[in-house]
């Protein structure tokens, strides 16, 4: 695991423990790293509940698909975030989504039984462990509220601005990336690609934005705030 320890001691779930005390833990872990190709499958849908997948190298999007095929992704996720602890915490028989590798990938794969189960040796960082595992579920919880808000927005001009401004305030620049090409913006937006590129051609020819290709800048925004009421 040492080629990877630069890119996991800022992971999250290991916060508050000292970087001498990774290497035990995650033999205490049976954490395994795989690689995984660009578009392959990492986790399916329907598959059992009980790994919890961390992003050493690489980015994976989490998505459903319908009976026809139809995607809507739920969300991108970058090197040192993790992804089906929610669903192996509550122990779900199956998982109801998939995941899968937008770049090639290097994915440290953990049973969640060993995270939340105290091991033979009762490491003195395990209890810490546990905490941060609630402190990602918490945070996933209000990612997950803030999507619902703009998903929630009537037109597709409404949701572009809610999520274009969400972009801007989280990484608190009016200038951006998005980790999603059109049509898998459209995916996450829950809207018809040729609509949103068309709603984006408009807002820009209006002053609202500047934009090429996943590139981003907010120069005219409305008041999203409106869109609260």
């Amino acid at each position: 695991m040492n080629i990877f320890s630069d890119k996991i001691k800022n992971v999250k779930l290991f916060s508050g423990i000292a970087d001498q005390d990774l290497s035990s833990l995650l033999s205490c872990l049976s954490a395994v790293v795989k690689s995984y190709k660009k578009d392959e499958i990492i986790f399916l849908s329907g598959q059992p509940a009980k790994s919890v997948g961390i992003i050493c190298l690489g980015s994976v999007h989490v998505f459903k698909e319908d009976f026809i095929g139809n995607r809507t992704i739920i969300s991108a996720l970058s090197a040192g975030e993790l992804f089906g602890e929610s669903y192996a915490c509550a122990q779900t028989s199956s998982i109801p989504v998939s995941v899968m590798a937008t770049t090639d990938s290097k994915i440290m794969l953990i049973d969640y039984r060993k995270i939340i189960t105290t091991c033979p040796t009762t490491c003195t960082f395990h209890s810490r462990l546990v905490e941060n595992m609630l402190g990602i579920l918490a945070y996933k919880n209000v990612a997950l509220g803030q999507k619902v808000d703009v998903i929630s927005r009537r037109t597709t001009r409404e949701k572009l601005i809610a999520f274009l401004s969400e972009q801007a305030r989280k990484l608190e620049t009016n200038c951006f990336t998005i980790p999603f090409n059109r049509q898998e913006l459209a995916d996450y937006l829950c809207v018809e690609r040729s609509a949103m590129s068309a709603e984006l051609s408009k807002m820009q020819k209006s002053g609202i934005i500047e934009t090429n290709k996943n590139e981003f800048k907010l120069l005219n925004m409305p008041d999203e705030q409106k869109y609260n009421n």
